[in-house]
């Protein structure tokens, strides 16, 4: 949920080039006044808003806490329609109906671009989980060592097909459309992949790293909307004439306190902290990482004596959470602020309707993607180890070296070994 609302009054545009895009959107007016009307807490419609964005977040809840039970590849699936709608939706924010209709298939080649972009992207993320997946036959090991060597070849001559297609489809009096949309569509897979991607890799360190942050972008969205709703008076920015200084404020404190106490309870299921390695789909089980481990810390000396406990269980990992939710309360929102700016200078309302009362699913993820992305550097920044421990060593031999090279290693190290139990 979010702070902002769109104005319920719309108008109408009369040229047939927005014709497609009025099936998605509502047109916004023009906001230049800031005056007290334009403020969540003076809609006279937010309450039916309100009931409509929690109805929506509900079962929105229900079916990512389902996803998110089913583990690492069923998340990573869900990922990936988030992204086929997120790119419909972009693809048909430029487009211009009857310009499409003497352009037969020229649909086809953006899809095209988007996955290939996809086998890209997620090829060089999945690579090293497949091979763990598959070292228990020697054939099967062949085969998906040699997708994975040639796997940059197949997404460049992908990648040209469709440069050439393009080309070929260019028609005279189209040129500066198609170009446009040629533009527009690497645009939107630079916006969709480049975040995402960092999305899914944090999914592998462990779900952890992918359930927190969002949960906190979810609190600061729904405390700034409620915050907003009840004490909002001071406008924030004009990009969102509805989002307050109270809102924020409060929505920040709000989520600061969140972040802390997820931390620490989320931080407790084993399942959610292990990284997977592989493509399985089962439950993980492994040694929990130190950050997970909790320490304690002993209770001030002012505890009154008839509380008997006198340390408190604190995860290394809840410091850590107070910097994802400084950054998920102050800096991420600005995610939304750019989505904002965007679509007013598109004059709509949502970038789709699939989720009612919210919009698309565009308008679900700008704070998402941008969250995303710190917590991955951060993640390898200030979490992961540096040191080439032995378990390291071992992923990287997996990594780069072929089943004969691997082979051979093993072979030498034996040899090796041997000599020295002899001397």
């Amino acid at each position: 949920m979010k702070d902002s609302n769109a104005d319920h009054t719309c108008t109408s545009p009369k040229t047939p080039n927005f014709r497609q895009r009025r099936r998605l959107n509502e047109i916004l007016p023009d906001i230049n006044k800031s005056n007290g009307i334009l403020l969540l807490a003076n809609d006279k419609y937010k309450y039916k808003s309100m009931w409509i964005r929690a109805y929506s977040s509900l079962w929105m809840l229900a079916s990512v806490a389902l996803i998110i039970y089913m583990g690492h590849l069923y998340i990573w699936a869900m990922m990936v329609v988030i992204q086929i709608f997120m790119a419909s939706e972009l693809f048909n924010l430029l487009r211009i109906a009857n310009q499409d209709k003497r352009l037969p298939k020229f649909k086809l080649l953006n899809w095209h671009f988007f996955f290939t972009a996809m086998l890209y992207v997620y090829g060089r993320i999945l690579s090293q989980h497949l091979v763990n997946t598959v070292t228990s036959d020697k054939f099967f090991y062949r085969l998906v060592s040699k997708l994975i060597k040639y796997q940059m070849v197949i997404c460049y001559f992908l990648y040209i097909a469709g440069f050439v297609w393009f080309i070929l489809s260019l028609k005279k009096r189209y040129y500066k459309y198609q170009f446009g949309q040629y533009a527009w569509t690497h645009m939107i897979l630079i916006i969709v992949f480049t975040q995402s991607a960092f999305m899914v890799a944090n999914i592998f360190q462990g779900i952890f790293w992918f359930l927190f942050p969002a949960l906190l972008i979810a609190m600061n969205d729904v405390a700034a909307y409620f915050f907003g709703f009840f004490f909002g008076k001071t406008p924030l920015i004009k990009l969102s004439p509805k989002k307050t200084w109270e809102g924020f404020i409060g929505a920040s404190v709000a989520t600061m306190i969140a972040a802390f106490t997820f931390a620490n309870f989320l931080g407790r299921f084993q399942w959610l902290t292990c990284p997977r390695k592989d493509l399985s789909t089962g439950w993980l089980e492994c040694d929990p990482d130190t950050i997970f481990k909790p320490d304690y810390i002993p209770m001030p000396g002012l505890v009154p004596h008839g509380i008997p406990e006198k340390e408190i269980a604190v995860l290394p990992v809840q410091w850590h959470a107070l910097w994802l939710g400084l950054f998920a309360s102050i800096i991420a929102p600005f995610g939304g602020f750019f989505a904002s700016g965007f679509k007013r200078a598109f004059k709509i309302k949502d970038f789709g309707d699939s989720i009612p009362g919210h919009g698309g699913f565009t308008d679900r993820m700008d704070c998402q993607m941008v969250m995303a992305v710190f917590v991955y550097i951060y993640h390898q920044s200030f979490v992961v180890p540096h040191d080439y421990s032995i378990d390291v060593l071992l992923e990287q031999i997996m990594r780069d070296l072929g089943f004969e090279d691997q082979l051979a290693l093993y072979t030498k190290l034996g040899q090796i070994l041997q000599e020295r139990q002899l001397i």
